[in-house]
């Protein structure tokens, strides 16, 4: 029983992290060539010392973006700490992710073979 209550904790703790984190991203990094930065999720490990935090941009290169949040991962992290009342505030690594531009890449290949089906 004690896992679940764990589990249940990293989700509010990961949920709570991606909350704070992306209102901080859009407050205080006010660098333009971040573009419009959207986190999809936080992975939390398991001591909470270290916390994935999972990205999709528009209007920058992925790239850019990563190399941008990744520099500035102190700064945030000091935020947070000032936020967050937990005994660890992980290490932020940010991590761009690709699933949103895939998803919309097979949904256009699909439309594309489906038109190309009704055509014959």
């Amino acid at each position: 029983m004690a896992k679940k209550t764990s589990t249940g904790r990293a989700l509010r703790v990961a949920d709570q992290i991606q909350r704070d984190l992306a209102e901080m991203v859009q407050r205080e990094l006010r660098d333009p060539r971040l573009g419009l930065v959207t986190l999809q999720g936080v992975e939390l490990s398991p001591d909470y010392a270290h916390a994935k935090v999972f990205f999709t941009v528009m209007g920058a290169e992925p790239e850019v973006a990563s190399t941008i949040l990744n520099e500035r991962v102190g700064y945030l992290h000091s935020l947070l700490y000032k936020l967050l009342h937990i005994h660890t505030v992980p290490t932020l690594h940010f991590h761009h992710d690709a699933s949103v531009e895939s998803a919309i890449e097979m949904s256009a290949l699909i439309d594309k073979a489906n038109t190309s089906n009704s055509g014959q």
